[in-house]
């Protein structure tokens, strides 16, 4: 009984350590931007959707860039199921004739298209 014991201690400590590993894991945002990645019919198609909706781009004083947060005060677009399945998590933002992809939990931008 004992020995059932110690071995169900011992596992829970090993799962609880695996999940306190996961959740302080920290990616930068060069990480996130590597993750992302974007076949070029899918570039392609997001280019032309900003053109042909006529995509307004928003100006900050601050210049957007990989890695970087997005100013609060900025709107963050749903993403189109035809720009590719694994985009439709993220939202964008149009800025200086680039889109840029934006994890929309912490507001990083994970990718540039130009």
């Amino acid at each position: 009984m004992m020995k059932k014991l110690l071995l169900m201690s011992a596992a829970a400590a090993l799962i609880s350590t695996g999940a306190m590993a996961q959740s302080t894991v920290v990616t930068t945002g060069t990480g996130h931007a590597a993750a992302v990645q974007i076949e070029p019919e899918y570039r392609t198609k997001i280019r032309t959707y900003v053109t042909e909706h006529k995509v307004r781009p928003v100006e900050t004083r601050e210049k957007i860039v990989i890695g970087q947060p997005v100013p609060r005060e900025v709107e963050l677009e749903a993403v189109p199921a035809d720009w590719g399945p694994s985009l439709t998590k993220y939202r964008y933002v149009y800025s200086g004739e680039r889109v840029m992809l934006v994890d929309p939990s912490t507001r990083t931008v994970v990718q540039e298209i130009d």
